[in-house]
């Protein structure tokens, strides 16, 4: 699978984006789907997730079809799929020996992210609450896929599947992108190579917070803030051969 991996490097007070072609196994590599709940408590996330969810299939599907393994990852809802051989292939994976006292990753002149997410982050005005209880619907789940929410289960499955190199698509990046137990953060901790498929993800951002930008413009944010200190992004349009993802309302 070849991409085209987009970083950001600061040069005193410029900052440069550069491309590079990597080059990764498909069967080397994982592909984890970070919190696309059937439901969500903010109505705008919902509605966007919703507009995802179908176009990510696509794209989960060519890479599934290119080797790659894929693992749900629908927090809090493990209790749906127990049973399922799913889940079991992630429960029953061998102990690998999890490395519990390694911290997740922070550069070590990281900044705090540029959106402020203090209220929730909600763009509709509604107030948190448990609203999932699956993983939305519209992504299929294939036999060989594994369901897991569970840092721990997920290292298990990379080290019995071979995988060591992972795809992160889901939401929302300032939030659970970064501090689950799978993604971001504690990848880079574990020194687990991680790129983030950019336009298969949101932000909980309300633009009535600073920046004051709109929504998409305050993801995009994230997103630079991610490629400047965390790890490097591409775009789905590398493993479907389309064009890549823009929500419709995104101007």
């Amino acid at each position: 699978m070849q991409f085209t991996a987009r970083t950001r490097r600061i040069n005193g007070s410029d900052i440069s984006v550069i491309e590079e072609t990597v080059e990764w196994d498909g069967t080397k590599t994982a592909l984890i789907l970070c919190d696309m709940w059937d439901k969500h408590w903010c109505d705008g996330a919902a509605d966007r997730v919703a507009e995802l969810a179908p176009v990510m299939d696509e794209a989960v599907n060519a890479a599934r079809n290119q080797g790659v393994l894929v693992i749900h990852s629908p927090s809090d809802t493990m209790a749906f799929y127990e049973g399922t051989p799913q889940r079991r292939r992630a429960t029953e994976a061998p102990d690998a020996k999890f490395p519990e006292q390694t911290p997740p990753y922070h550069h070590p002149n990281e900044p705090p992210l540029p959106i402020d997410d203090s209220d929730g982050g909600c763009d509709s005005g509604q107030e948190g609450y448990r609203a999932w209880s699956r993983q939305h619907p519209l992504i299929t789940i294939a036999p060989e896929d594994a369901i897991s929410d569970s840092g721990r289960e997920v290292y298990n499955l990379l080290h019995q599947e071979g995988r060591d190199r992972v795809l992160l698509m889901g939401v929302h990046t300032n939030m659970c992108i970064l501090g689950r137990s799978f993604a971001i953060r504690s990848l880079r901790g574990l020194n687990i190579p991680v790129m983030l498929v950019r336009d298969m993800t949101d932000a909980m951002y309300n633009p009535a917070r600073p920046p004051y930008v709109n929504h998409f413009e305050g993801t995009r944010r994230v997103i630079a803030h991610i490629e400047t200190y965390l790890c490097p992004t591409i775009e789905s349009a590398n493993i479907t051969g389309s064009a890549p993802f823009r929500y419709q309302d995104d101007r």
